[in-house]
């Protein structure tokens, strides 16, 4: 249960990045701005975590190392994830694109038959593909209030965006938990994705200075505060929940189903903040249905811990 517990506070401190990228969108914020700033910021924050922790030379070696397979995972995982929710934020409300990245349990659910463990290539968990199931109805109960305008073009940009983040973020995740095998921890691992991802922000800190000059005040300011929220504690509170499932893919589902919860932290402060109108009863009864798809991942994957700890004591 540890880990369903970190993958909640996770979902806490992600939901930070759903509301300030809308707000900095509704103040004129650039999308590739917003997307590159977090991440420059995250480059020394993260190094002076990792750097206290006395393990940063680990870091730089795997990264000279291995540089084409960091540089590849890390695209797919941090900018592939990151900014299209950041360009997402341009065509709905914050809770809107949080419903929509919840695709993200079914993602992390398909995506498993790509994963070898102990020689085996691992197949899709069945019953966390049905709890996911549950999630998936949860969102299209919330898209239905959006649906009643008519989906146009924005919509569908929207949607687009957030479903290439939704299985660009397990896959790369899991990817670098695969390649660095327990060598490297949450922290450091977090690190050397942010510093392989950066060419890739440079190009889009670039394209944002063409398009729209450079960011405002308060976006500089806005960004840090997502860095510090979203790319730092929520990361790495994510990765350690990650790391401690061990590659079982029943825990690792149970563990990006938490997600869900952002939800309800997204909806509850864009109501408190941003003076958003409550949502209709469809989209409130689907984020009850996220939720109870969340609780069904976390019970299942409580049980079959326990049933591991039995077989265990019992060999």
């Amino acid at each position: 249960m540890k880990a369903i517990v970190l993958g909640v506070l996770a979902a806490l401190f992600f939901g930070v990045t759903f509301v300030l990228n809308r707000t900095m969108e509704q103040s004129g914020g650039s999308w590739p701005w917003t997307s590159s700033l977090r991440f420059f910021y995250m480059v020394p924050l993260l190094w002076g975590i990792v750097w206290l922790r006395g393990n940063v030379a680990p870091v730089l070696k795997e990264l000279k190392q291995h540089f084409r397979v960091w540089f590849l995972w890390s695209t797919v995982g941090f900018v592939l994830f990151y900014a299209p929710i950041t360009f997402a934020a341009g065509f709905g409300p914050a809770w809107l694109v949080a419903s929509t990245w919840q695709i993200t349990i079914i993602a992390g659910s398909l995506l498993v038959p790509l994963f070898i463990m102990n020689g085996k290539r691992q197949s899709i968990p069945l019953k966390g593909l049905l709890f996911s199931s549950i999630i998936l109805a949860g969102v299209l109960l919330v898209q239905w209030q959006e649906a009643q305008g008519g989906l146009g073009l924005n919509s569908l940009y929207c949607v687009l965006a957030v479903l290439v983040a939704a299985f660009a973020y397990p896959l790369g995740n899991r990817k670098m938990m695969q390649h660095t095998n327990g060598r490297l921890d949450a922290f450091q691992r977090a690190l050397g994705m942010t510093i392989a991802s950066l060419p890739i922000w440079l190009v889009l800190a670039a394209a944002g200075f063409v398009t729209s000059g450079p960011p405002s005040s308060g976006q500089l300011v806005q960004t840090v505060f997502v860095a510090v929220s979203s790319g730092v504690i929520a990361t790495v509170l994510f990765f350690k929940a990650t790391d401690l499932c061990g590659g079982n893919p029943v825990k690792l589902a149970a563990v990006e189903a938490t997600q869900s919860a952002e939800i309800v932290f997204v909806l509850a402060a864009e109501i408190l903040f941003l003076s958003l109108a409550v949502p209709n009863a469809p989209a409130l009864a689907g984020m009850a249905l996220i939720m109870m798809g969340m609780y069904a991942h976390a019970m299942y994957s409580a049980k079959v811990a326990a049933a591991e700890k039995l077989q265990k004591r019992a060999g």
